[in-house]
Order: C-alpha cells, then structure tokens, then sequence
C-alpha cells in the first residue's frame, strides 16, 4: 500500500471507531512495513489490540493499541475530541507500563505525545495528506522502531531556563520604561498564567497566542483586549465567541493592564509560542522575585535552582519516611490480599484490604507542610508534587487489586507557608496552583471545583522569627502545626544583621532568643531553633533546612548542639554548590528530628553520628582549651572601618615628612588577611595607630588625615562607646600578637574561616 492509497482509501470512510480502527491500524503497517500485532505476537503479551488496562480512576478499560517500550495508541471516530483521547491513554499510561510516546488519532488525524521522563513534552500533529511526506511517513515508523528518535533535544529544566531568560527580557523593558516594579509584576504574572493555561488547555489553544499575534501594530487594540480576556478570566464569560472558565484566585483581582511598546508586543508574542506547560513552576515565582527586588533585578535571566536541587534535601527529610510507611503498609495489604484471594473474593477479607489500603490513603491525604520562609512557593511545590505523585502509586495499587480508585485527594490546602513579603505570598499561592495543575494535566486529570485558583489562606504574611503586630511589646510568632518543616531560610550574616535589619529588630531579637542562640548568630540560625522547638514540643516530626557553611562553625554551632541536645541530625550534606539570588555559593544541607530515625546519611554515605560541624569522625566541637597552649594563638586584628589604602597611596605617606619628623611606617604596615594567604598578595597597606592617643596620632599628617576623611564618619555611628570613642584607632589592635611577636623573625598565620586549615609562614 502506498501513502496515496492509505490516503484515498481512509479519508472517504465514515465509519465509527470500533467498526474502523484496527483495519486502520492494520493497513497502516502494512504502509510502513511493520508486522501485524497477531503475527508477531500471537498471545497478546507486548503487542496487541484492546490491551486491558486498569485507569488511574480505577476503572477497567482498554487502550486500542500497544507495543510495549514503544507507544500505547488510542483512536477516536473522524472529527472527535483528540485532547480527550490523550487525557485517557494519559490514564493507562502507568498499567502500560510508561511507554516514551502516546498516540492518538481519528483516522485522519495523528497525535504523537511524548512522554519522556524529565523531558519537555513535544506534539507532533499531522493528517493523511501529509503522510505523502516521506519526512511525515518516519515520524511514524519511528515510532515502531526507534521511539529515542522522537526523544525532545532539552530537557525540561533546559527548556525553564530558555523561557525564563526570554521573559525576563520583557520584563527589563518595562524597568527601562520605568513601570512600577509591583504593578509591572503583577501584569506579567497574569501573561505567565495565561501563557501556562493555554498551553495545557485550561484556556482554548492558541487564545493567547493569536491575540497578542493579531495585535502586534496596534498597542492600545491590545491592551483593550487584554483587559477584556483577563476581566473575563477573573469571573468566567466570554472573550468573543470562547468561553473562559472561573480562575479568581486573587491573581486576577486587580486587572491593570500595562501598555506595551510594539517592540514588547513582538517579545511576548515569541515568548507566547514557547511551550510553557512544560515549563518547571519553580521558576514563575524566582522570576517575579527579580522584577520586585532593585537589587535582583541585574540577574534577571540567571540561573534558577532547579526542582533536582531542592529534591536533595526533600527526599531524606519528607519523602523517604513517606515511602517507608508505604512499604511497610504494602507487604501487609499483600498478605491481606493472598487471603482475598483464597477466600475467593468474599466480602470480609476483601474489606479488611481495602480498608488497610484507604487508611494509609487517608493519612497521607491529611499529611502537613509548613515552610516557614517560603518566598516565592518552591519547596512547597517539589512537596506537592511529590506527594500526589506517591499517593498516584498506592491508588495505582489499589486500583489494580480491586477496581477502586479516584484522583489524588490531597489539596495544596495542606500546605503552610510563612512570608513577610506580601507580594512573594502572592507569587507562592500562584505558583503552587500552577504546579497542582500542571500535574493534573499531565497526569490526565481535569481540573475540579471552581475556580480553578481559590486562594491558599494557609500561605501567611508574616515575620517567622519576630512577631512585631504590637511593636511597643515584640513576641516570639507562633507557628502553625505542621508534620514537616522544610525550606531555604534567609542566609545574612551575624555581622550584617544591624545594617540590614536596623537596630530595634536586632535587639528585640536577641532579647528574644538571647539565651538560647549567641547574639550576632547567622539569621538562619534563628529558623533552626524554632524548628527543633516545634520538635521538641511534639508539633512538628521532622525538619530540613539549608543554611550557610557558617552554621558548622563558631556560635552558629550552637543552634545544631542544641538540636541534638534534644533530638538528633539524621541526614546533612556538609558542602554543596546552590544558587542563592542568582551567583554560586555553598551551603548546607540539615535534616532532624527527635531522635526516631536511627539511621544516619553525611554526604551520601551512611554514617553512625553526624556532629554539631557536620562531620562523623571524632567530635572535636566538644574539644577543651589547653592551657599550654596559651598565648600561642591569637586573632589578628580587626579594622571596623576603611583603614586599608592602595599600594600607590602607601608609597607617597611614606616619602612624606611628618610634623613630628618621623616616618610613616611607624603607623602603616602591609595588610594580610585570608585572600593573601590562600591566594597572591593584593599589596594593600593598613594604617595601625596601635594604642596612641589622638594628639600623637594626628603627628602623623597624611595617614592621619586619611583616617579622619574615612573612617571618622562612620565610626561616629558606630554603637560600641569604646571604637565610637577612639575611632582613629583599630577596632582591635591585636596587641596581644603583637607582643608575643615583637622578638620573632618569622610568624605562622592561618585564615579564620576557610574550608581548610593552611599555614604560611611571614617573615619580618
């Protein structure tokens, strides 16, 4: 049979699906020159007709054609639903075992889904006229026999980053036009939604697209019609002759449309042909994150952590003792079952089964996750979609026992978050719903309830670590009960807590916690120590955070001793690379709980103790001082202020005469720090006035009047009495070093913070 006698012969039938299909399918091996089903597989075992499937739903159906490892095909009659063929075969994919490609078609029209885990799903659309194509007429014979072929060239966290940095650049436009950076998000957060809607079918395809596409030369045409569709999309109505269904969910509230220069209007409309339902949900709200922030706005366009990333820290902490309930619950329904089965199926037995099975459905339907700095909803949605992918697992179980099974119940509802960003609470409830929805579509489930996005009151705003409602009398907030806690807190250093938090929030907070935590303690230390408290009082089982390197070392320490004073680490990972705000830096990874779980994981391999510095070997954070060792060690000292000046600048003090008639040098030495000993010298000098009081240090003219130009100003504002009093000198001379030092040619010197202990020697 050649392409035009398939296509002759199958464009004049008018038979219905049942009386056609398999001839159909039949002759369309015979075109591509692939046995027929019975030929090669008499018994039906990998590739057959009317394969018996169970439906996520539970109910018993038949998919129309499947060849095992290669594709599974459902027909339709001429000129019927295809999208609601590739809802159904979406259905069986599990009991067919997962096939790479899904096919659907209505004898004259084919639909090839792929379905490549981790892959962005691509469609490849075309009709009997086109199979004359010879290009056309492979796509289907690879299907038989080399489906790898069809494979997408990205994957799907390739794809996310793509279109995130093409609509960051729209977004950079309107910045340069000066649109107010919350009324520009929330527009673009609206054109990200209706981009995603479309492209899974929760709005009509291509509704978008066209619109923005037909309206390219006439920028006020658009924004009419684009305050039309998104008014249409808070209630439900009609935008023209389409019905748009009921969304609201506070995302479209407010409808204030941004004009759109025409060079934007073309920028959107290539971003709006771009694949968004294959686009991972953690990067919608990251990216609004950057349009809100001035000063994340120059990463627009960078790198975005992706769900493999946040998966590291959510498997051991939430997922794994999920799944070993599951285990332990299946061997005993398995052996609930065999006595089903040996008693024929009666009522009594099969009851008890069931009833084993829809218990542990039931608790993981109830099952609670609180973030507690959630920003912009990424925890929680990996958690979402973990969740309903394993309670998809144990109905797929049931549902193969017995028939019985309906859709996933749990409800984003289940999650909490807490966010002291009222705009960033937003971004998180509208990206957790597009994660619930994307998974529903791609699972082959149509959305429920209306509206499609009702809001997510458990995503709060507010302060997790300082409850300042009444700011005359600061409390410590209370957090909602929730079976995990999980999330990124915020990484800000002890030393930079005053100049970003101001003074008031950083007193009340160590007032707070002062007896608990060291004051000047990372701030991520503080969402430490309320989860171990939330632990320790029975509110909470488990916790995973991230934190800097810091927390392993120093006061920052304090907040892990103190977790396994009262529970245990089960779970770190010491160092690894992250994406925090757009750069590379290194952190860590922490799992506890109360002591329960016994089995403990440092960097991937299984360990007996993790310690308070992240290690497993002997625990030197317990070490005592030595006191022969005394005045053997010292801390060099330490500048609180600009004291350090160029090499050029230190040359022209040191050729210049001084009042007193001596020289600079007395008071200016080469600087060493950390990046001078692990790396080449900067040739950086400091000006050390010692312990001189100020009418002898002014003798000393140049370097003198550097310090009262530089370091004067910002000494005055400086808290501590004593540097504010003397603030020509150090804010700690090191004296003691310099003593023990006075009579040595040489000195060992080692970083304060690094990731190993190195010594150079410096001699003079």
């Amino acid at each position: 049979m050649t392409p035009h006698e398939f296509a002759a012969k199958w464009q004049k039938t008018q038979l219905t699906e049942r009386a056609s299909y398999q001839q159909h399918f039949l002759d369309l091996c015979d075109l591509l020159g692939q046995p027929h089903p019975a030929q090669v597989d008499p018994e039906g075992k990998w590739f057959t007709f009317e394969k018996g499937v169970t439906t996520s739903e539970g109910k018993q159906g038949f998919a129309d054609v499947w060849l095992k490892g290669k594709f599974g095909w459902e027909y339709k009659a001429k000129h019927k639903n295809l999208e609601a063929a590739y809802q159904q075969l979406q259905r069986y994919r599990e009991a067919l075992e997962n096939p790479p490609l899904l096919i659907v078609c209505d004898l004259n029209t084919f639909v090839i889904h792929t379905n490549f885990t981790s892959y962005a799903k691509k469609e490849y659309r075309f009709t009997l006229a086109d199979l004359t194509d010879p290009r056309t007429l492979n796509l289907l014979r690879l299907a038989f026999t080399d489906p790898e072929q069809l494979r997408p060239d990205k994957r799907q966290d390739q794809i996310t980053e793509e279109v995130a940095g093409q609509f960051s650049a729209l977004a950079r436009g309107m910045q340069a036009r000066g649109v107010e950076p919350h009324r520009a998000a929330h527009f673009l957060m609206q054109l990200v939604f209706c981009m995603f809607a479309e492209d899974i079918q929760l709005l009509e395809r291509g509704l978008f697209t066209t619109t923005v596409g037909n309206a390219k030369k006439d920028p006020a045409r658009l924004s009419a019609m684009l305050a039309d569709l998104l008014t249409k999309m808070a209630s439900g109505g009609y935008f023209g002759p389409v019905e748009v269904d009921h969304f609201n969910g506070g995302l479209f509230e407010t409808i204030d449309v941004v004009p759109l220069e025409p060079a934007e209007i073309e920028l959107l409309h290539q971003c709006a042909l771009r694949d968004w339902g294959s686009v991972e949900p953690s990067i919608f709200g990251t990216l609004f994150e950057r349009i809100l922030d001035p000063d994340k706005r120059a990463q627009l366009g960078a790198h975005y952590t992706s769900r493999a990333d946040i998966e590291t820290l959510l498997r051991p902490v939430f997922l794994d003792p999920l799944r070993r309930e599951w285990e332990a619950v299946r061997a005993e329904a398995d052996a609930l079952w065999a006595k089903v089965e040996a008693a024929k199926q009666k009522a009594k037995p099969r009851g008890t089964f069931e009833n084993h099975v829809n218990s542990f459905l039931d608790r993981l339907d109830h099952v609670t996750v609180l973030d507690p700095a959630c920003g912009s909803g990424n925890f929680l949605y990996v958690a979402l979609s973990m969740l309903l992918d394993l309670e998809k697992e144990v109905r797929s179980y049931l549902s193969a026992k017995t028939g019985q099974m309906t859709a996933p119940a749990f409800q984003p509802t289940h999650l909490m978050g807490l966010e002291v960003n009222a705009y960033a609470r937003e971004l998180a409830q509208v990206v957790i719903w597009i994660g619930y929805l994307q998974w529903q579509h791609e699972n082959g489930y149509p959305p429920g309830a209306r509206p499609i996005l009702p809001k997510l009151e458990t995503i709060r705003r507010t302060d997790a670590v300082l409850d300042l409602s009444d700011p005359a009398t600061p409390r410590e907030p209370q957090w909602p009960d929730a079976e995990f806690i999980v999330g990124n807190p915020p990484f800000l250093g002890g030393k930079m807590l005053r100049s970003n938090l101001g003074d008031g929030y950083v007193d009340a907070v160590f007032k707070m916690y002062g007896k608990r935590l060291p004051n000047f303690s990372d701030l991520c230390c503080y969402w430490f120590e309320k989860a171990r408290m939330m632990i320790e009082s029975g509110r909470t089982k488990r916790a995973g955070l991230l934190a800097t390197q810091g927390i392993r070392g120093g006061a920052n320490r304090d907040s892990l001793a103190r977790i396994k004073e009262t529970g245990d680490i089960f779970f770190a990972v010491s160092d690894r690379e992250w994406v925090l705000d757009g750069a590379a830096v290194h952190i860590s990874m922490v799992g506890f709980d109360d002591g329960t779980q016994k089995e403990r994981t440092l960097d991937g391999n299984s360990v007996t103790t993790i310690n308070p510095n992240l290690t497993s070997t002997a625990d030197i954070t317990s070490a005592k001082r030595l006191k022969d060792n005394k005045l053997l060690a010292f801390q060099g000292p330490v500048k609180v202020g600009p004291f350090d000046i160029t090499d050029e600048e230190a040359s022209r003090y040191l050729v210049t005469p001084n009042v007193n008639g001596l020289p600079s040098s007395d008071v200016m030495t080469l600087l060493v720090n950390g990046a001078d000993i692990t790396g080449r010298s900067a040739q950086r000098w400091i000006i050390d006035f010692g312990s001189r009081a100020e009418a002898n240090s002014a003798q000393y003219d140049q370097p003198f009047e550097y310090v009262v130009k530089s370091v004067k100003p910002l000494r005055e504002k400086n808290r501590d009495k004593q540097r504010k009093e003397y603030w020509w000198r150090l804010g700690r001379s090191g004296s003691d070093w310099k003593q023990a030092t006075k009579d040595l040619t040489r000195t060992l010197f080692t970083p304060r913070v690094s990731k190993f202990r190195l010594f150079v020697w410096t001699y003079g």
